[in-house]
C-alpha cells in the first residue's frame, strides 16, 4: 500500500506584486473631437517622422474640449489612432461627465503626479477598485544644487533610445536619424542631431535643446513639437538651442 502524499510545505512564490511608477507619456490635445479631422493630421504629421509614437501609449487631453460629452466620437477616435499603431490608454483634464464618457470605451483618467486637482478628480461613477499609491513627485532642486546629468560618450545609434529621468542629458556624440534621445531636463548634442530629441518631460516648459549640428527628424519640448518638415527659418546644420516662448518654439543660433 502507497504512502499518503506530504502536503507542500515549499514556501510559495508571490504570482504578482504592485507598485506606484512614473511613466513618460506623451499627451495629445484634442482641439477638435471630430475623429475625420484628428487622425488624418496626425497620420500626416507622423508620416514626416517615421516610427515616431508607433506603438506608443498616448493621453487623450480633453481640457481644450468646449461641448457636451456626447459629442466627442470616443470610439472613432480610438480606432483611427489605433489604425496609426498609437495606442491611447486614458484622459486628462475635461469635465466629469466628459471622463465618463471615456470611461465607457476603456479610457480611464490618469493621474498626472503634482498635478491640479481640477484636472485628476476622478469621473463621477462606481469607485474603481483600490490601486497602489502613486509615488510623490520629486521635490524641486535646492537653491545652489544642479539636476542629476546623464552622459553618454558613444554615438545613439538608429533604433536606440536613451531617457535622463529626473534630470539633463548630454551626447557627446551624434544622435543618428532613427535614434530618441528624452530628458526630463535639458538635451545638449555636442555633436549632429539627426533623430529625435524630446526635453522637459514633466511639462517642464523652461527645458531647451542644444545642438553642435542640428538637423532633427523631431523636437519636443514640455509636449510641444515640431517635425523635419516644420522647422520653418531654424538654421539647419548650424549650432542651434530651442526653447518655448509661449507655446511656440523658437530656434536660436549659438555662438
Amino acid at each position: 500500500m502507497s504512502a499518503a502524499p506530504r502536503p507542500d510545505t515549499s514556501p510559495r512564490i508571490e504570482p504578482f506584486r504592485l507598485r506606484g511608477a512614473n511613466f513618460n507619456l506623451l499627451v495629445l490635445r484634442l482641439l477638435d473631437p471630430r475623429p475625420e479631422a484628428v487622425v488624418p493630421a496626425i497620420g500626416d504629421q507622423f508620416r514626416r517622422a517615421p516610427g515616431f509614437l508607433r506603438f506608443a501609449p498616448v493621453v487623450l487631453g480633453l481640457g481644450d474640449l468646449d461641448m457636451p460629452p456626447g459629442q466627442v466620437d470616443f470610439a472613432g477616435l480610438i480606432e483611427g489612432l489605433r489604425g496609426l499603431e498609437i495606442v491611447p490608454i486614458g484622459t486628462t483634464g475635461g469635465t466629469p461627465e466628459m471622463r465618463n464618457a471615456a470611461m465607457a470605451f476603456g479610457l480611464p483618467p490618469i493621474r498626472s503626479v503634482g498635478g491640479k486637482e481640477s484636472e485628476e478628480a476622478p469621473p463621477i461613477a462606481a469607485p474603481a477598485p483600490a490601486a497602489a499609491p502613486e509615488p510623490a513627485a520629486p521635490p524641486p532642486p535646492a537653491p545652489g544644487m544642479a539636476r542629476p546629468t546623464m552622459i553618454v560618450d558613444q554615438p545613439v545609434r538608429a533604433g536606440q533610445r536613451v531617457w535622463a529621468q529626473g534630470g539633463d542629458l548630454i551626447v557627446t556624440g551624434t544622435v543618428n536619424a532613427g535614434a530618441e534621445v528624452i530628458a526630463d531636463g535639458n538635451i545638449h548634442v555636442y555633436g549632429a542631431l539627426r533623430g529625435r530629441a524630446i526635453a522637459g518631460g514633466g511639462d517642464r516648459a523652461d527645458a531647451r535643446i542644444f545642438a553642435q549640428n542640428f538637423d532633427p527628424e523631431l523636437i519636443s519640448i514640455a509636449g510641444y513639437y515640431a517635425v523635419r518638415e516644420g522647422l520653418g527659418g531654424a538654421p539647419i546644420g548650424k549650432a542651434v538651442q530651442v526653447r518655448l516662448t509661449g507655446e511656440r518654439m523658437r530656434f536660436d543660433p549659438i555662438g
